[in-house]
């Protein structure tokens, strides 16, 4: 899946990042969620899975972004 493919949800310039490629959620075509953060060590996560940390503004912004 291509970054084009995804809707962006956060990081529209008015967070800590402004408009640069920092934490972010995107939606997929089939309603899911790729969540790009800071790798986290927090746990070791199964096989093909990771852990990623994004800030609680930006969780907000995806919220407010999908009007819930």
């Amino acid at each position: 899946m291509a970054r084009a493919d995804l809707t962006r949800l956060t990081g529209n310039g008015n967070g800590e990042c402004g408009g640069d490629d920092c934490p972010n959620v995107y939606r997929t075509s089939s309603g899911s969620f790729v969540v790009q953060g800071n790798l986290s060590d927090a746990f070791d996560p199964p096989g093909g899975e990771a852990l990623v940390e994004i800030p609680e503004a930006v969780l907000r912004e995806a919220v407010r972004a999908l009007g819930w």
